[in-house]
């Protein structure tokens, strides 16, 4: 089973594939993930993807999929694949049906984590986590039980990510919307598209979604 995992940063996105992954042995496959993966490789394609990244160019839609079409090319037939962050333009959702097609697969669901954008902002700018070991806390959902203390490790030392601010979270929701908008009209007339509170609990998120894979 292939699907499409839509929604914009912060929806959860990241933690739901990996729960596919480790409850049902799909792959996900990332673009920021294999674009690292590929320019550290010592191969043309890999030699490319540096020279264009550290250049501060757009690695081309070609290059993506021509990843994407090696890592299907691993893959066997039944390891089924979840696509994160690809594709954004209704022309990589085109080349994407094309390469499922060559290795006699297609898209069984898109699946988009909808949000609430005042929610999701509070949500990503009340984040910070660990200096030492990554532990991920909340300003207002998960703080440390003792206070200025990690739980895992006992640092005092925390940090925030530069762009958990909420000029940023409005602008990644505009672009997302701006992307996403495309791509969905395509899929929604094939009768593949569903949609799931990405605001519920992890749990419930996981459950919706399975309940969407196994229908």
């Amino acid at each position: 089973m292939d699907i499409i995992l839509l929604g914009p940063p912060g929806a959860g996105k990241g933690t739901q594939a990996q729960r596919l992954v480790e409850h049902h042995g799909m792959l996900q496959l990332s673009t920021g993930d294999m674009l690292r993966e590929t320019r550290k490789a010592d191969t043309e394609l890999g030699h490319k993807v540096a020279d264009i990244m550290d250049s501060g160019g757009l690695v081309s839609d070609e290059i993506v999929s021509a990843m994407i079409d090696a890592k299907l090319a691993d893959m066997g037939p039944e390891t089924g694949a979840i696509f994160d962050g690809y594709p954004r333009t209704a022309a990589q959702a085109d080349q994407l049906d094309g390469i499922l097609a060559r290795h006699g697969r297609k898209l069984d669901h898109v699946i988009e984590l909808e949000v609430n954008e005042e929610a999701l902002v509070e949500r990503i700018t009340g984040r910070f986590t660990c200096a030492n070991c990554g532990a991920g806390y909340h300003d207002v959902f998960k703080q440390p039980a003792t206070p200025g203390v990690c739980d895992k490790c006992g640092s005092t030392e925390f940090k925030r990510r530069p762009d958990d601010n909420e000029e940023t979270v409005r602008k990644r929701m505009q672009e997302y919307r701006g992307k996403t908008a495309p791509i969905l009209p395509g899929y929604e007339q094939r009768g593949i598209v569903s949609r799931v509170d990405g605001m519920a609990s992890i749990e419930d998120v996981t459950h919706a979604i399975d309940a969407i894979l196994t229908r």
